[in-house]
């Protein structure tokens, strides 16, 4: 059964800073959704991996591979989560 809704220690306000994150264009990110926040992915997406292509507003441009395709997806950074 899917998860609705946050933990109970999660619960609560929203850290600014993961709100406000710099991302550099070009760093490898997963996909992590934020339940506060409202998602604007495909929910197939969480816990994939891909590029960031360049910056749309406050919004970060990812390039991940779906199957053998590459695919460009437009999400906020509150979503995403910076690769080592």
């Amino acid at each position: 059964m899917a998860r609705r809704g946050k933990k109970i220690r999660e619960k609560g306000k929203l850290k600014l800073s993961s709100y406000f994150k710099n991302i550099d264009d070009g760093a490898r990110v997963a996909v992590v959704d934020e339940r506060g926040v409202r998602m604007s992915f495909p929910p197939r997406l969480r816990g994939m991996s891909g590029k960031v292509k360049c910056s749309r507003g406050k919004f970060k441009e990812v390039e991940i591979k779906d199957g053998d395709k590459l695919k460009t997806f437009v999400i906020h950074p509150v979503h995403l989560k910076v690769l080592a």
